[in-house]
């Protein structure tokens, strides 16, 4: 196993990049609930503890007992940790009298502490608290503070336990990195072996002891992680992975048979599976978000069971979760409120009575590239932008017909090629094209038009937690916007979409 470093989520909305910042280092780490701590053994090197939403004066604050890491393991508790481990030690936690929020500046460093050392004199850091650490007892030091705030950082006498009260893990803490590396490189001595060569040489050994000779059936997307996933097992078990890619009629123009066509150069096992029609007709009258997630969700379930069931002795479903959708099933509150529905979560396994295997659910979205790029795979393949389980289907507002699926195509497929014309495709994190239930006045030549509005969108990002509008050229945007009024019959009028997530989300449903 791999050493690791283990991260208590008290629900901050910055756990994950704690946990991406640590990873960053080649060190493997994990995220767990603070209710739901795991069995510490020789592989865990030390303990992070997160934020939080809650105040630890609150009586349904997060309070586990944690003596026994403390004294086991080296600890570092982030604003409401280090709050929880200073009031545990009978120290002063009180509501701040000058709130931080945002940026501020190390007016204080102890060089003598390993947690700090190599931070520079006016170092800022970013705040997000309401409490403040008043007062501490004799066994805790202060080993940084801000204008405002006295114990920006404190550590236990005799025990490699600390704790701050800004967040290291975020991008405005310009010196974050030094510090989270001197906690888990320095204090608890990970020796940064987690590479994309060490994962791929375990994962492969690891599905090989696993699977044997036993047959797999994996449903490909075209996308990073089934990709991926196939790859790694295909290396695993050779043809015992049998591979099954589905038309459901909501792929992007002519993509069925450009993928077929990529996997081909894989040399996997792939069926191809075209059932427009039959997803149609499930759709039919639907224009709930939800809904249609669920019925495209269902069809595809029935139309993979009934492929799957064609292959003799299948004994495994393989799946491309990664690590993200792993943590919002075991969340703090569990699974949070419905957005909407996910693509790998759902009956699928339930009904086809196979064994779940996911080589990736240890992984965030760019550390699949990561692996993808070790393994020498294409790409076109690597660098293609995220693309939903229930493909235009959710990029159509309203009801979904074939006319409706044949315009956005067509819209989107002129968008997409502009920006790799353009050279603007791999500076996008995700770029989509919305359809909406909207008609408007138009002038074509001498005739009025009634036509259709089609929304583009373009964002930045790194794993879609959170994303920024692309700042595209105008110059494109315009050329685009006049391609696609002057060839796609239907369509008037071309927007684009400048919101931010949050508050918004990358898709519209």
């Amino acid at each position: 196993m791999e050493e690791t470093i283990l991260i208590l989520d008290f629900g901050s909305q910055y756990t994950q990049l704690i946990a991406r910042r640590v990873r960053e280092l080649n060190v493997y780490c994990e995220i767990h609930p603070y209710n739901k701590i795991p069995e510490i053994n020789d592989h865990i090197k030390g303990v992070i503890l997160s934020g939080s939403p809650f105040s630890v004066r609150g009586e349904d604050a997060p309070n586990p007992d944690l003596n026994g890491i403390r004294k086991e393991l080296p600890t570092l508790g982030v604003c409401y940790g280090a709050q929880l481990m200073a009031q545990h030690e009978d120290g002063v936690v009180a509501p701040s009298e000058i709130r931080e929020y945002g940026r501020a500046n190390l007016t204080f460093i102890n060089r003598d502490s390993k947690l700090m050392k190599g931070m520079s004199d006016g170092s800022q850091v970013w705040m997000s608290h309401g409490d403040t650490i008043l007062e501490l007892p004799e066994n805790l030091e202060v080993i940084s503070s801000t204008h405002d705030v006295e114990v920006a950082g404190y550590k236990i006498k005799g025990e490699d336990t600390y704790g701050i009260q800004f967040h290291p893990e975020v991008y405005h803490t310009i010196e974050g990195a030094t510090l989270l590396r001197n906690y888990v490189v320095d204090i608890c001595a990970c020796t940064q072996s987690w590479t994309p060569a060490s994962f791929i040489e375990t994962s492969i050994a690891s599905l090989k002891e696993k699977l044997g000779n036993e047959k797999v059936v994996l449903g490909l997307s075209g996308g990073v992680d089934s990709s991926v996933a196939a790859e790694l097992l295909q290396r695993a078990i050779g043809d015992n992975l049998y591979c099954i890619f589905v038309d459901n009629g909501l792929l992007r123009k002519n993509e069925f048979s450009k993928v077929l066509d990529s996997y081909k150069g894989l040399g996997l096992n792939v069926t191809g599976v075209d059932v427009k029609d039959r997803f149609y007709e499930a759709l039919a009258g639907i224009s709930e978000p939800e809904d249609k997630r669920k019925a495209i969700g269902g069809t595809f379930i029935e139309v993979f069971d009934e492929e799957a069931h064609k292959i003799k002795d299948v004994k495994w479903l393989a799946q491309g979760t990664i690590y993200p959708d792993v943590i919002e099933s075991i969340s703090v509150k569990g699974p949070s409120a419905t957005i909407k529905s996910h693509h790998n979560v759902g009956g699928l396994p339930d009904v086809m009575k196979l064994k779940i295997i996911e080589p990736l659910n240890s992984l965030f979205k760019d550390e699949v590239r990561r692996i993808g790029r070790a393994l020498e795979m294409p790409a076109d393949i690597l660098n293609r932008h995220p693309f939903p389980g229930p493909g235009l289907g959710i990029r159509i507002i309203g009801e979904i017909t074939p006319e409706k699926v044949r315009i956005l195509q067509d819209v989107d497929d002129l968008f997409i090629e502009g920006l790799k014309n353009n050279g603007l495709y791999d500076d996008v994190w995700q770029a989509l094209v919305i359809l909406l239930p909207v008609q408007s006045v138009g002038v074509m030549g001498d005739e009025r038009t009634y036509e259709n509005v089609v929304v583009l969108r373009a964002v930045g990002s790194t794993d879609g937690m959170t994303a920024d509008w692309s700042h595209l050229p105008y110059e494109f945007l315009s050329k685009v916007s006049n391609d696609i009024i002057n060839r796609v019959k239907g369509v008037n009028r071309v927007v684009y979409d400048i919101s931010s997530k949050p508050p918004s989300t990358i898709e519209w449903e």
